[in-house]
């Protein structure tokens, strides 16, 4: 189980640091997408600090992950901006929720086998 945690942290940290690079650099061509509304919101977020704030935090938590530094922190600081994702996709771009669900549950699996260090909190 600890190579599943082990390569799950990694691929995690590594789809962080690429995507949330990307909101800085572009170097992933931009996509149509499939609802017209999605892509005027993302525009919108793209316009505003928003998305340059949640590269920042991408990128800081991709690097925490693949260095193995404050682990359980970094889940939780990605947790809302994973719940952000999905949500973005199941209602206005459902076409492409493949990396965004991907994001999503394995942030929830490693903060369930991480719940341990969260007792404390409840």
């Amino acid at each position: 189980m600890n190579i599943l945690i082990l390569v799950l942290r990694i691929i995690l940290g590594t789809i962080l640091i690429i995507f949330g690079s990307n909101k800085f650099i572009g170097f992933i061509p931009d996509f149509e997408f499939a609802n017209p509304d999605a892509g005027i919101f993302f525009g919108i977020l793209a316009d505003s600090y928003v998305l340059k704030t949640v590269g920042i935090v991408e990128v800081l938590v991709g690097l925490l992950l693949l260095t193995k530094k404050a682990v359980p922190f970094a889940l939780i600081i990605l947790a809302p901006i994973s719940v952000n994702i999905i949500l973005f996709h199941a209602t206005l771009d459902p076409a492409n929720i493949g990396p965004g669900a991907l994001v999503f549950v394995t942030n929830a699996f490693l903060i369930f086998k991480f719940w341990s260090k969260y007792k404390t909190l409840f």
